[in-house]
């Protein structure tokens, strides 16, 4: 599945089975110490629209939206997700961001995954749980969403190559969902961020 130019995608439904995902998703649900962190965006603060949480090897820490998070300590279920995740994509990957959307008024708006200590050609794996929700891809710069991906429970979607130079993603406000969503995103933190 490549249906973007200048992407690397691949996505794949029912990367684990039902049973699976049902299993983890409900672990992770209430093992999960969730934080709401507030962002500041053209001066004003607010919460951010779902919860989160990072984990990671001793020094990977995460930047984003202004924000840097020191990893927690692996559980031996997001360790197992790791090496089943490492086998599928080949790579080594030494965090992952748990973004938990409570219902469909939870989203992330429109962004790339290209902060500087993710290196040069980002790899991004998504691992979703819980109820599906519309990925929407659009060229930097552009208005309109020219791609969308119904992410569905227990599927896996890797991003790679030039895909975050090139195009921004997001998860859009809807009416339509009333049941959570898990998604676990996996990456290779190869430097320190900037403060």
């Amino acid at each position: 599945m490549n249906d973007l130019p200048q992407a690397d995608l691949r996505y794949l439904p029912q990367w684990i089975s039902a049973e699976t995902a049902d299993q983890w998703l409900e672990e992770l649900l209430v093992q999960t110490p969730w934080s709401q962190p507030e962002l500041k965006l053209y001066g004003r603060r607010f919460a951010m629209p779902r919860l989160v949480a990072w984990y990671g090897d001793p020094g990977a820490r995460l930047r984003y939206s202004g924000l840097i998070h020191d990893p927690l300590s692996w559980t031996p279920l997001l360790a197992e997700i790791r090496q089943q995740v490492q086998r599928e994509v080949d790579r080594d990957m030494n965090g992952v961001l748990l973004n938990l959307y409570r219902n469909g008024q939870d989203a992330i708006g429109w962004h790339s995954d290209d902060e500087p200590e993710l290196g040069s050609e980002p790899l991004v794996v998504s691992l979703n749980l819980g109820a599906t929700r519309r990925f929407d891809f659009r060229r930097k710069g552009a208005s309109r969403i020219q791609h969308s991906i119904a992410l569905e429970h227990g599927s896996l979607l890797v991003m790679g190559g030039p895909t975050q130079h090139y195009w921004q993603h997001q998860i859009a406000r809807t009416r339509k969902v009333t049941e959570p969503r898990l998604n676990l995103t996996y990456r290779q933190i190869t430097c320190e961020p900037a403060v």
